[in-house]
């Protein structure tokens, strides 16, 4: 999204990024005794099939299936979300779904992943967290804790913890900033969005 780069943001789209390559770039053997788990290994061999294709439509494709995307884009508007209309949100999700997926898929081959393990789950108030270890193939490991919300008997990927720090907080940071360089006007980050 042209005008969105300034270093900080930059900065910050990397740890999302990073948080989703590490999804989508590996599978874990099926342990079938936890719904929450059984959930997290079928979204991440979909992802994995959709980041080795490079395709940002396929990997969008997944996003949009498995995640909470309700959620995570109002909740990335931060202030500014009362200002999307009801006609204007479709296209809004829809466009968050696309840029978070051409992000990922242009990121993924900067982290090699070689393994990945789920090492239990927990729920709790915030909802189902399920907890895991990336290793990249030089050898360096990153705790990764995947936030499930219940959706009637499925769950969707809310969000995600790297080096202890969730990655909506960094989405909503970049989008509200856009809005913001743009005049307060929400209508400017749907119609970068849409493109």
């Amino acid at each position: 999204m042209a005008g969105m780069a300034s270093p900080a943001l930059f900065a910050a789209t990397r740890w999302l990024s990073l948080a989703a390559v590490l999804l989508v770039m590996c599978v874990v053997p099926a342990r079938a005794a936890d719904p929450a788990v059984e959930f997290m290994e079928k979204v991440a061999r979909e992802l994995l099939a959709a980041s080795r294709s490079k395709s940002p439509a396929l990997v969008s494709a997944v996003i949009h299936r498995y995640a909470d995307t309700s959620y995570i884009g109002s909740y990335s508007l931060g202030s500014y979300r009362t200002q999307l209309s009801p006609t204007e949100r479709p296209g809004y999700l829809a466009g968050m779904v696309r840029f978070i997926g051409r992000y990922t898929a242009n990121e993924a081959p900067k982290y090699p992943v070689a393994s990945y393990r789920i090492t239990g789950s927990v729920r709790g108030g915030q909802g189902i967290m399920v907890d895991s270890v990336i290793t990249l193939r030089d050898g360096t490991n990153y705790d990764v804790r995947w936030l499930l919300s219940s959706k009637g008997s499925t769950y969707r990927v809310r969000d995600a913890m790297v080096y202890g720090f969730w990655m909506t907080p960094f989405l909503k940071k970049l989008f509200e900033n856009y809005i913001a360089e743009n005049g307060g006007h929400v209508r400017a980050l749907v119609a970068v969005l849409s493109r």
